[in-house]
């Protein structure tokens, strides 16, 4: 056994180490611009379990790949552990994480109750000239602050084939994309995000590699078949996924191990504060409907097991979809997630702010959606109305779904912030999508960048969800009940299309809130209502206030005072709007 632990390019004083799992392999040898690509140079030692290792005088920044006999095949691979590339089909690039300099930069985060995500895609989020890139991502950082979201997720951003997409194709899943900056791109990222006070969380792809330019694919010469990938992959039917024949053999330790290494790397390396694992129901299962990839739920738990132990104050999130609180559960048989992406919020929700009338507004399935929780906790699910794949492959942003012909017009606008209000109130942790704040229209796509003129063509929006992002997260100290884990519907009237739910953590003054949400395309005037107590309470948010458009303000929405035995009062509230009540005695 060699020397230096680790795997991939291990530096040290004085050289480069390298290790390479490669069981197959008649020989393997080390080559790069540190001994002239000469194979004859550098021939690694074989060590025990199929793995091999050398030591040289290599130093940073220098290019590499392997050179690998099997049978009377020589062939060159990039090594599956490069930190960087040239690119996805180019050469490795020897890379030291320690070389950063992070200054003070503490990753972690202190309370789930208090997170508001946002989602983006580094190539489209920030890019007027061209391709965005992290540098670009870090320019809005400040614009995000004032937003008042406190998480950025992004999605993939290991090394992909091309230049230009989504990222959930990840050819090399230990080095950073180059053309969005590379792995030094990224770090400055976080460390400039971590100075604002908002994480990063990082979209990781685990269900398939590739399927295109993957170092891994038949990596050591070897495969049950020609069409089969050999030692990183299911030989059988279980390599099938949607997304190419290149499902991980989560069977084999060596990549279990190279799974929970690039887990880890990314909060250790890039002090990234959580993880989102994409649609682990083709980890677990072949068709993504059960349980017969038992070794695939087993290596989430492994993983998710490991992070909890070594990073407490990380977040792991799974987008499951499937409402199973086995993701989220950390005893036996659970996959130790911390959180999931509920479909349970998104689809009914956005069923009712989609409906082509009124009529068609389901209010108990709105109740459903606002109530659901896994595990009795509140923050284990991650809620939205947009995402990539909601507002892609079919579908579209809520503008578009509701107002075709005026995107930013007054119902586009109201059904937009209803749908904002339901998010912000309701239990989970919300999750935004890049530009929908400003009422992006259209649906995603990787190379086309948000229209940030739309910033000022629709302000009172974009202020509609700051103030209600800063209700969200109590930052007037009025409002603490929206991150307690308190939930009942307390009023609901299916002819009027209002439904009335009341948010706690303790309950009382400043804690207890109450939310109104009207469904219906009509004003609501002195409508009786029922409250969840008796007392005062005071509007702290309307949704159709005047001061966010002069088209706003069809009635006049006030503080009241809930009387009686059923804690009732008389409410205005406008069309397709939301109210928000604190409890104030």
């Amino acid at each position: 056994m060699g020397q230096h632990a680790g795997m991939g390019a291990i530096p040290f004083d004085g050289g480069v180490a390298f290790r390479v799992w490669a069981p197959h392999a008649d020989s393997v040898a080390v080559i790069g611009d540190f001994n002239g690509w000469d194979a004859g140079a550098t021939a690694m030692d074989r060590e025990d379990n199929g793995y091999w290792y050398a030591e040289t005088s290599a130093n940073l920044g220098q290019e590499y790949k392997y050179e690998l006999k099997h049978g009377d095949q020589t062939f060159q691979r990039i090594d599956p552990y490069a930190r960087k590339v040239t690119n996805s089909v180019g050469n490795g690039i020897i890379y030291d994480h320690g070389q950063f300099d992070w200054g003070n930069d503490q990753p972690g985060l202190h309370s789930l109750d208090d997170l508001v995500i946002y989602e983006l895609h580094v190539g489209s989020f920030n890019a007027q000239q061209g391709r965005g890139s992290f540098e670009s991502v870090a320019a809005r950082l400040d614009y995000l602050k004032s937003l008042g979201v406190n998480a950025i997720e992004l999605m993939p951003v290991m090394e992909f084939a091309g230049d230009d997409s989504w990222g959930y194709n990840p050819a090399h899943l230990f080095a950073v994309e180059s053309t969005l900056g590379g792995p030094d791109g990224l770090k400055q990222l976080v460390r400039q995000a971590h100075e604002r006070g908002i994480a990063v969380i990082v979209d990781v792809v685990y269900n398939h590699f590739g399927p295109s330019d993957l170092p891994t694919w038949q990596f050591d010469g070897w495969s049950e078949s020609d069409d089969k990938g050999g030692i990183y992959f299911y030989n059988d039917d279980r390599s099938s996924t949607p997304w190419g024949d290149t499902r991980p053999d989560y069977g084999r330790e060596e990549v279990r191990a190279f799974i929970r290494d690039n887990a880890i790397m990314w909060l250790r390396d890039f002090h990234a504060d959580g993880l989102r694992f994409d649609m682990t129901p083709y980890i677990r299962s072949k068709d993504g409907s059960g349980m017969d990839i038992p070794e695939g739920w087993a290596m989430m738990r492994e993983v998710n097991s490991v992070v909890r132990e070594h990073f407490p104050d990380r977040l792991l999130i799974a987008e499951d979809m499937q409402q199973n609180p086995a993701v989220s559960y950390t005893g036996d048989g659970g996959a130790a997630f911390h959180s999931q992406w509920d479909g349970a919020f998104v689809h009914p929700v956005r069923e009712a702010l989609k409906a082509e009338n009124d009529d068609q507004r389901s209010l108990e399935a709105l109740a459903g959606a606002i109530l659901k929780k896994y595990n009795d906790n509140a923050f284990e699910r991650v809620i939205y109305t947009e995402s990539h794949d909601e507002v892609a492959n079919g579908k579209a942003r809520v503008p578009l779904e509701v107002a075709p012909d005026d995107t930013s017009g007054e119902l586009a606008q109201k059904l937009a912030t209803l749908g904002a209000a339901t998010l912000l109130t309701s239990p989970g942790i919300p999750m935004l999508f890049m530009g929908q704040e400003f009422l992006q229209d259209g649906w995603f796509q990787d190379t086309v960048p948000l229209d940030w003129s739309l910033t000022e063509k629709v302000p009172g929006v974009l202020g509609i969800w700051r103030d209600l992002i800063a209700l969200r997260r109590n930052a007037t100290g009025r409002s603490r009940g929206l991150q307690g884990q308190h939930t009942e519907i307390v009023h609901a009237d299916d002819d009027a299309n209002v439904i009335g739910y009341h948010r706690w953590a303790e309950g009382g003054t400043n804690d207890s809130v109450f939310v109104v949400l009207n469904f219906s395309g009509e004003a609501r005037t002195d409508l009786p209502v029922r409250f969840p107590a008796a007392g005062n309470w005071e509007l702290l948010l309307n949704t159709d206030a005047p001061g966010y458009s002069d088209e706003y303000g069809s009635v006049d929405s006030h503080s009241v005072t809930a009387e009686g035995d059923q804690a009732a009062a008389r409410i205005n509230v406008g069309p397709y709007t939301g109210l928000v009540f604190g409890r104030i005695d």
